[in-house]
């Protein structure tokens, strides 16, 4: 299968199969800073009108193949079944090799067998979401990680981590007034990092469910950045900017990384008042340089920031 880098996932978008104007967005043609949507069969779309969302889903592939495939400077696209029933039968359309992959629901320890004999194209890429009650246990993820490792390996991209969903097994919901880390949010993702970002997976952020707070979803993005996270699923497309810029790469980090992985680096050398050690810090280096490389590289902006010039190994 075609290796897709987590960090092109960017801003991801969800939209329920149902909608009218996929097609336009998928060609690039509507909201073409978007870099990855994920077209919804299952949360999203009422039960009366899974036949129409389907029927909505075969029309669009006929009508991607009709204008030569989807453009190189599209998005990402994706769909998510309903259920594992749903995507065996969608993995047997011939047209779904049009797509990347899937959106697996809900996937726990139990489901995998069956979700790992559905999706059995290997060219579809998978993401399955974090979103059960299991997810609390770190016992369970390790168990869940060694499993995947084992049967879908490297068909999953990454893995989502559905936070409201997780809040909702508690009976919770954020506060407006506060980021998800100062919710039991603040213990699952960082477990999950440990646990599933040491096994080799990517982690995308939950959605910021809010609109009005631009500043807290600022934050928020920070601290999903700090604990790794590859990617944010948007909740609206006035979201999607805001995203993609604060998951780009500052000009020192950058520069750390390139001169953490040049073969004349030191083993110890500072740089920018830091201690660096490539052995150490390599994995951080190979990490950001490939977001660089997909996300982009923050420039001056109106606050005076300047970016620190290249730097030099011994410096």
């Amino acid at each position: 299968m075609k290796r897709i880098s987590p960090y092109a996932l960017g801003a991801t978008l969800y939209m329920p199969a149902t909608r009218a104007d996929i097609l336009e967005v998928v060609l690039g043609q509507k909201m073409p800073e978007l870099r990855s949507i994920v077209i919804c069969l299952e949360d999203a779309v009422a039960f009366v009108d899974v036949s129409s969302a389907l029927q909505n889903l075969r029309d669009l592939l006929t009508r991607i193949q009709s204008n030569g495939g989807r453009p190189d400077n599209g998005p990402l696209v994706f769909v998510r079944p309903r259920d594992v029933e749903m995507a065996a039968v969608l993995n047997d359309w011939p047209l779904m090799s049009l797509i990347d992959g899937f959106v697996v629901p809900k996937l726990t320890l139990v489901t995998l067998p069956a979700w790992n004999r559905a999706v059995s194209d290997r060219r579809l890429a998978l993401m399955p979401t974090l979103e059960t009650k299991d997810v609390y246990s770190p016992s369970a993820m390790v168990e869940l990680g060694d499993a995947l490792k084992e049967t879908l390996g490297d068909q999953i991209l990454a893995l989502r981590i559905g936070g409201n969903d997780l809040m909702g097994c508690l009976g919770l919901r954020r506060n407006p007034a506060a980021t998800l880390y100062s919710t039991p949010m603040g213990y699952v993702i960082p477990m999950l990092s440990g646990i599933l970002g040491s096994q080799g997976f990517a982690l995308t952020a939950p959605v910021f469910e809010q609109l009005s707070t631009p500043g807290l979803l600022a934050e928020e993005l920070s601290l999903d950045i700090s604990h790794g996270l590859v990617g944010k699923t948007a909740i609206h497309p006035t979201q999607i900017a805001m995203i993609q810029d604060g998951l780009r790469v500052s000009l020192e980090d950058l520069n750390c990384a390139q001169l953490i992985l040049s073969d004349s680096a030191p083993a110890v050398f500072r740089h920018n008042d830091a201690m660096c050690e490539p052995a150490t810090h390599f994995n951080w280096a190979k990490k950001i340089v490939e977001r660089a490389q997909y996300q982009g590289v923050r420039g001056p902006d109106a606050s005076g920031y300047e970016p620190v010039r290249l730097a030099e190994v011994g410096r």
